[in-house]
C-alpha cells in the first residue's frame, strides 16, 4: 500500500512541475504566489490522502472514492469528518465499510435538516369564493 501511495505522490508532483513549469514564464510577482499556494494546496492535499489512507480499510476508502465520482461534496464532507474524529480520537481504529456507511448515514441527515424547507401560508389571502367570482366575471 506504501508503494501505491508513493506512486500517487510522484505522479502529483510530476503533474504540478508540467503545471508550473508551462506558466511560470511571463506571470511577474504574482507567478511566484500562485505557485506557493499550488505547493501549498498539492501539500494538504497529500497529508489528507496520508491520513485518510491510515483511517479507512481498503473496502471503506474504495467506497469513498466511487462517492467521490457521484459527488465530490458528500465526499469532501465526509473526509473531514473522518479527520476531525482521527484528531479527536475518538477513531479505535481503521474505519470499516460498515462504519462508513453509518458516518455517510450520519451526514446525509445532517445536510437535510440543513436544507429544510417551511412553507408558511398568509392569512387572508384567496379562499374558494375568490376563485370562483375571478372566473364568473361577465
Amino acid at each position: 500500500m506504501d508503494s501505491d501511495l508513493e506512486a500517487i505522490r510522484q505522479a502529483r508532483r510530476q503533474e504540478l512541475q508540467s503545471q508550473g513549469g508551462g506558466s511560470g514564464g511571463g506571470g511577474g510577482g504574482r507567478g511566484g504566489e500562485g505557485g506557493q499556494d499550488d505547493d501549498r494546496r498539492a501539500r494538504e492535499a497529500e497529508m489528507r490522502a496520508s491520513m485518510l489512507s491510515q483511517i479507512l480499510q481498503p473496502a471503506a476508502a474504495d467506497r469513498l472514492n466511487r462517492i467521490r465520482l457521484v459527488k465530490a461534496s458528500r465526499a469532501d464532507d465526509v473526509e473531514n469528518r473522518l479527520i476531525m474524529l482521527a484528531r479527536s480520537g475518538q477513531l479505535r481504529g481503521p474505519v470499516s465499510e460498515a462504519q462508513l456507511k453509518d458516518i455517510l448515514n450520519a451526514v446525509s441527515d445532517q445536510q437535510q435538516e440543513a436544507e429544510k424547507v417551511t412553507v408558511q401560508r398568509r392569512k387572508g389571502g384567496w379562499d374558494d369564493d375568490d376563485l370562483d367570482d375571478l372566473l364568473n366575471e361577465d
